[in-house]
């Protein structure tokens, strides 16, 4: 065969394996969660949280995603807002999952800045062309009836003004059951993982 022949027929080829396997390779899309303790597993076996769970999911549905777990103890709305633009860089989401504000509460921080930082979190995220899903938790009574239904309204606030699921309490179904909760009466245990995942997965699956 002529060996110019034997040239375009190979370029042909791999042009033909490039278009078939980059695509496949790039279809992959990636999840972040970006949270408290609620997400990170504090007091339980990673592997027993409900982002793991998720991850699971995922898989044995066969759903080409990966889930970035980028959940830090302790963490604030502020922090989380620090933290953000270098995740979004490095992960080039899809999905952002924003699961932050229950240590501004714990710590009876402003409102008005716990907004204001969720705000930005969720339109940083737009910008980067990610999708976000809000899940909000609730503080005890005893700080208060006023602060703590200021504290409630900022998720539907951010939610309802940037257009975005809301899941209004991530531990819905969980946080008044001693049952399922560990000894501060603070962190879900391991058995209250799958009914989390539950209470997110029915505002996730919608975008995926």
């Amino acid at each position: 065969m002529n060996p110019s022949v034997i040239r375009i027929l190979r370029s042909l080829w791999l042009a033909i394996l490039l278009f078939v396997i980059v695509p496949a390779q790039a279809a992959t899309r990636t999840i972040l969660i970006v949270g408290d303790s609620l997400s990170s597993g504090y007091g339980i076996d990673v592997r027993q949280g409900w982002v793991m769970l998720l991850q699971q999911r995922l898989e044995q549905q066969q759903r080409d995603y990966k889930v970035v777990n980028a959940s830090i103890s302790g963490d604030t709305t502020a922090n989380g807002l620090a933290r953000l633009p270098s995740l979004l860089i490095k992960h080039t989401p899809n999905v952002v999952v924003i699961a932050l504000g229950g240590n501004d509460g714990l710590r009876g921080l402003s409102t008005e800045e716990m907004q204001r930082n969720l705000t930005s979190m969720v339109t940083q995220a737009k910008t980067r062309g990610a999708k976000i899903i809000l899940a909000g938790v609730r503080i005890p009574p005893n700080y208060g009836p006023r602060y703590t239904e200021m504290f409630r309204h900022v998720y539907q606030n951010v939610a309802t003004g940037q257009k975005i699921p809301l899941v209004p309490l991530i531990l819905a179904g969980i946080d008044l059951d001693a049952t399922l909760m560990q000894a501060d009466r603070v962190h879900p245990t391991a058995a209250a993982q799958g009914k989390i995942l539950e209470n997110v997965w029915e505002e996730l699956e919608r975008l995926l």
